[in-house]
C-alpha cells in the first residue's frame, strides 16, 4: 500500500545546499519509495543553539510502501552516510531528515512522533511543507497555513538552486 509522507531536510555543514540537493535523489532511490515533489530551499536562522552557521532547510514529499518506523531507520542511513553526528541537542550538522507526517498518522513509538512534535511551530517547515502541499492538515494541531501565520517573527529566505 502506497502511503503519503512528507520529509524535513536541514543542513548547516559541508555545502549545504549540496547536502539536501543529493538528499532529495537519495530519498526518490529509497525501496519502494519515490520523490513526489520537493519544495523551494530556504536559509534559515538556527534554532536552540544559536551559536552555529545558518541552516538550508526543505521539505519532500514521497510515495512509500515503507513503515513508518523503516522509513525513520532509512533516513537515519542517509543521514550516517552524508557524515551525521549527534554530539548535542541541536548541534550544527550536515544533514537532519524528519519524518513530519505520514499519511494522517497520529503515533508515539520508541524514536518517532507523527506528526514531527515541533513541525507546527517552525517557519523553516512550514513554509516549504505549504510551497508543495498548501491544503495541509497537521493532524491534532489544525491547517499547516494557520500555524504558519503564527511563526511571522521567523524570517526565511528563499534560495535559487540548481535543480
Amino acid at each position: 500500500m502506497l502511503h503519503i509522507a512528507f520529509i524535513g531536510l536541514g543542513s548547516n555543514l559541508e555545502d549545504p545546499r549540496s547536502q539536501l540537493l543529493h538528499a532529495f535523489a537519495e530519498l526518490d532511490r529509497l525501496p519502494d519509495t519515490h520523490l513526489i515533489a520537493r519544495s523551494s530551499l530556504y536559509r534559515s536562522a538556527p534554532l536552540g543553539y544559536l551559536d552555529q552557521p545558518e541552516f538550508v532547510n526543505a521539505v519532500a514529499q514521497i510515495g512509500t510502501s515503507l513503515t513508518p518506523q523503516a522509513l525513520l531507520q532509512s533516513l537515519l542511513q542517509i543521514e550516517h552516510r552524508h557524515g551525521r553526528e549527534r554530539i548535542f541537542r541541536n548541534a550544527p550538522r550536515t544533514l537532519d531528515l524528519d519524518v513530519l507526517l505520514y499519511d494522517d498518522a497520529q503515533l508515539h513509538e520508541h524514536g518517532l512522533t507523527i506528526p514531527h512534535p515541533q513541525m507546527h511551530l517552525r517557519a523553516f517547515v512550514l513554509q516549504p511543507l505549504l510551497e508543495i502541499a498548501p491544503n495541509t492538515v497537521i493532524p491534532g494541531k489544525g491547517k499547516a497555513g494557520a500555524a504558519f501565520e503564527n511563526c511571522h517573527d521567523q524570517i526565511l529566505e528563499m534560495l535559487h538552486d540548481a535543480a
